[in-house]
């Protein structure tokens, strides 16, 4: 790794490879790259002190995955398991921010760690109705020693010898007490003591013939929420792509406002130079002069607040991102003049794709598994088995069973019209989530025509304030204006300019917002390829 700390992946997701090594930037400044050579329109770079190497992103095509080992994450310095270095580059395309954004969310891998936990949880259940075999084993070691009482035994056995001889032989003067003769040599009572150890193994089997379906509902119903974290899953992943889109482009807009403003600065210090010349030489007044001083300081001001914010936009990026240096955008804010199709179309496309509904129907799949589960209460579940030990002469025992619940525990006719309205709430759900889809799908389609039309309104607006800015530089050489309507001028500029570009911002978040809705965040990408007008790109390869 060429980097201290860099992005990491899972193991599960594809490889992310750079061609060339990265040096990491400490500080980025915001600064006009090429103003040493030239002021050709709004093209010009803002670099770094130490622009790094570019570099490319490499789908899992490569020969040799590389070894997994326990990385760091560089924002929360946790260690991370089982995962592998990314060599990401700080000049980023969006396509390129979009493949490192899979590999670096722990969002993303969360979600696919508890589809994974749900899905094996599914591949359990299945073998819930296999035979069930199983070995016992026991070894015991024993040691008794206890009195036993013997008194009422004794008198028993008395009593029946003295009642069986008076039955059978007639009295007989002088004959001996049979009974007393007996019980004088049985004992009140005897000490048992015994001690020693047994062993013994045996093998069983239980096999469920039928459970009346329920391990067929309980399988279902766990494959229904694996759907369901997987609809989850997919919802997250939108909302990531989403997120890195807001990121991405107001990352560029704050670096476009900030060339602004220090193109303003610039052109304000020329003015500034001016108005002391002109001061100098008697053709304005000492108000004109100051005024022109306290207009370039505050140009000064706002040019190092907006590379203050333009840092902060880059440093969300770079968080989004997981890396130790910040991102530089490369992908251009855009703005199609082409009409988007019509609403319809987006409409059909989120009934379609969007996740939300995917979640609708996992969640209803739920319900009727829980019902076919509750219904099984009334089936009997019939079960056989057998056990025998394993030894010289051999004890077995071997049988077929069938039970009922005939009462107690759940009420199965509750429980039965408890999953019907489960299933009754799904259904209401799914035309819920669709009538709001709608509505979200028109109310973005009609955000992305607005701020289309919007951002051709302004162009007329930046045509006139730069027209406006030139005749007012050309009149205060000509001594026709003054310094401050030099400063007026370029302030309308730089607000004509600075709203245009953030026309194009509120473009390309409302088209994302719209992909976004209908459950396709990726087709943003052929919108974007698509686009015929183009914002200055401030960050190049």
């Amino acid at each position: 790794m060429s980097l201290t700390i860099a992005p990491f992946a899972s193991a599960n997701d594809s490889t992310i490879k750079s061609q060339n090594a990265l040096t990491a930037d400490n500080v980025t400044q915001i600064v006009d790259a090429n103003h040493q050579k030239n002021h050709q329109n709004d093209s010009q770079k803002i670099g770094t002190q130490d622009s790094p190497t570019v570099t490319t992103i490499e789908s899992e095509n490569a020969e040799r995955q590389p070894d997994l080992s326990t990385l760091i994450d560089p924002i929360t310095h946790k260690s991370i398991d089982n995962s592998y270095p990314l060599e990401v580059s700080s000049l980023l395309s969006l396509e390129q921010a979009q493949n490192v954004l899979l590999q670096v969310s722990p969002k993303i891998a969360a979600n696919q760690a508890a589809i994974a936990s749900s899905e094996f949880e599914t591949d359990a259940l299945k073998t819930i109705d296999n035979p069930l075999v199983f070995a016992q084993v026991s070894a015991n070691a024993y040691n008794l020693d206890t009195d036993i009482d013997l008194s009422t035994l004794k008198n028993g056995i008395v009593n029946d010898i003295n009642n069986n001889v008076d039955s059978v032989i007639p009295p007989i003067p002088e004959l001996p007490n049979f009974g007393e003769l007996v019980g004088e040599r049985l004992p009140d009572s005897y000490n048992l003591k015994r001690s020693g150890s047994t062993t013994g193994a045996g093998l069983g089997v239980v096999w469920p013939i039928y459970t009346a379906g329920r391990t067929t509902a309980l399988t279902g119903a766990s494959n229904a929420r694996t759907q369901e974290a997987v609809a989850d899953s997919i919802l997250d992943k939108n909302e990531l792509y989403n997120t890195l889109i807001e990121r991405y482009f107001k990352a560029q807009l704050a670096i476009i406002a900030a060339y602004l403003r220090d193109d303003a600065y610039d052109t304000l210090q020329q003015t500034d130079h001016m108005a002391q010349r002109l001061f100098e030489e008697g053709f304005i007044s000492r108000v004109d002069r100051l005024e022109a001083k306290s207009a370039l300081a505050d140009a000064k001001s706002e040019s190092v607040n907006a590379n203050n914010d333009a840092r902060l936009a880059m440093i969300a990026l770079q968080r989004l991102l997981r890396t130790e240096y910040r991102i530089k955008p490369s992908t251009p804010l855009f703005v199609s003049s082409r009409p988007l199709p019509d609403v319809n179309y987006f409409q059909d496309l989120a009934l379609t794709n969007h996740p939300g509904l995917q979640k609708v129907a996992a969640k209803r799949a739920q319900a009727q598994q829980l019902h076919a589960l509750s219904d099984t209460g009334y089936k009997p579940t019939v079960m056989l088995y057998g056990y025998g030990q394993v030894e010289k002469d051999p004890s077995w025992v071997a049988g077929i069973s069938a039970s009922w619940k005939l009462w107690g525990g759940l009420d199965k006719t509750a429980s039965l019209a408890s999953s019907n309205a489960k299933v009754r709430q799904a259904d209401l759900s799914e035309i819920e989530v669709s009538d709001n889809l709608l509505l979200l799908v028109e109310k973005n389609w009609h955000d992305v025509n607005n701020a289309q039309s919007r951002y051709q309104a302004l162009q007329s607006n930046v045509d006139l304030a730069a027209e406006v800015l030139r005749l007012r530089r050309l009149g205060l050489q000509e001594g026709v204006n003054t310094p401050i309507e030099v400063v007026q001028a370029q302030t309308q500029s730089l607000k004509a300019r600075t709203e245009q570009a953030q026309a194009a911002n509120t473009y390309v978040q409302s088209l994302a917002a719209l992909m976004q809705s209908c459950g396709t965040p990726l087709a943003f990408n052929t919108y974007l390829n698509a686009a015929d007008i183009q914002l200055p790109t401030l960050y190049e390869k």
